[in-house]
């Protein structure tokens, strides 16, 4: 009887049966004990993060246990090598798998309550979240896939040497990419700027912030023309972030130029008064003219208004250089115009006569003979008078005919 009995125990297939039997019965067991312990211990935490971990983690836990007593029944039960060692690795396979998902799972719950309760200079945000989920997927990707060729006892070596090859080249190929991709986290991380704000890059491109992206920023003109910049191109420019600071109010300033002997307190006096009343200009701070330098041309002086909304700027600068110019010519202060007096220390000297053949002048001309009277003969020293063509030697031909009295 006991021989019957240790024989059916010696028997590898029963042996196996038993350890998987053992193997489900331990996995419900665990499962038991995680609602009976951890959930009951999570529920009665203020946070919903560690519900949502225990939740996660429970069928990891489960198929572990389950799996690790299949994997200990095929050892138990002798197959071929080459049958047990894909079964072994199959199983491996699966619990990396399971655990991979659960891992990214309960990661991307961490990061999101991190970054909830993140301090408003810390690189996690909720802008920042998806950037670092993204990593943090990417790892446990790799991890994966790194333990996976170790269940298949598959040597690594050659695969990293090309994936070295292959990361260099794509790292050339994709500089740009990679370089926009970390100046978008960079940009996220400090939040040097968010959506809605009014930026300006190197004192150029001037508007509104409508989308921050890892590879592009996009930005809203006051054409209502939006142009896609990208961030790199923002990492390595001047920034000037007009709604950034304390307060988003701004000072524009309103250049203006009067002619020499005007009264200043009165042109102090004029562009105060052609502020009241104007739109979207603050009382406080109050307008302010400002006398800034004696120029090549008039007084130069700058009206100094504040403003709560960035895109007012253009209206502001249309509105009150207007009321600039209409207060001051009710004034009867002159705005001077560029002009410049031009001195001669000395007249450059006239340039000497030149020698030219010399031409008859009118009392040099030969006299022509008029009625009643003969042509003039050439004095010494001079030309005879040109002839005609078919004129003779008595110039008969253009002697005068007198027709005498009627």
């Amino acid at each position: 009887m006991w021989d019957v009995v240790r024989d059916l125990f010696s028997d590898p297939l029963l042996q196996a049966s038993g350890v998987v039997m053992l193997s489900v019965a331990a996995a419900f067991l665990a499962e038991y004990t995680i609602n009976k312990t951890l959930v009951v211990a999570a529920s009665k935490t203020r946070t919903p993060v560690d519900d949502a971990i225990v939740e996660i983690i429970r069928r990891p836990v489960f198929l572990s246990v389950l799996v690790y007593g299949l994997d200990l029944a095929v050892e138990l039960v002798q197959l071929p090598v080459r049958v047990s060692n894909p079964i072994a690795a199959v199983l491996k396979t699966l619990i990396i798998f399971v655990w991979a998902l659960a891992g990214m799972r309960v990661g991307s719950i961490l990061l999101q309550s991190f970054s909830e309760r993140a301090r408003p200079r810390s690189m996690l945000q909720p802008t920042t979240l998806p950037v670092f989920d993204i990593l943090l997927k990417t790892l446990v990707i790799a991890a994966g896939i790194y333990f996976i060729f170790l269940a298949w006892k598959i040597d690594l070596t050659a695969w990293l040497a090309s994936a070295g090859i292959i990361g260099i080249a794509v790292g050339f190929a994709a500089k740009d990419t990679l370089a926009n991709l970390f100046s978008g986290i960079f940009i996220i991380a400090d939040q040097a700027y968010k959506v809605k704000d009014w930026i300006v890059l190197d004192g150029e491109l001037r508007g509104e912030v409508t989308h921050i992206g890892l590879r592009s920023t996009r930005i809203l003109t006051p054409d209502d023309v939006e142009i896609t910049v990208p961030n790199a191109v923002i990492g390595n420019a001047q920034l000037l972030n007009e709604t950034g600071g304390p307060y988003t109010r701004q000072r524009v300033r309103i250049h203006l130029s009067v002619a020499y002997g005007s009264d200043v307190d009165q042109v102090r006096e004029v562009l105060t008064q052609c502020t009241l009343d104007a739109p979207h200009i603050l009382t406080q701070p109050k307008p302010h003219a400002r006398f800034r330098e004696l120029g090549d041309s008039g007084l130069v002086f700058e009206l100094w208004v504040w403003i709560d909304e960035p895109k007012a700027r253009e209206l502001v600068i249309d509105e009150m250089t207007t009321r600039v110019y209409k207060s001051l010519n009710a004034a009867n202060i002159e705005i001077p115009y560029a002009k410049q007096d031009v001195y001669i220390r000395q007249m450059p000297a006239r340039a000497g006569p030149t020698h030219m053949p010399a031409m008859a002048g009118p009392s040099q001309m030969p006299a022509t003979a008029g009625p009643g009277q003969t042509p003039a003969t050439a004095g010494p020293g001079q030309a005879p008078p040109p002839r005609s063509a078919g004129l003779d030697d008595n110039h008969d031909a253009l002697a005068p005919h007198s027709t005498g009295d009627q």
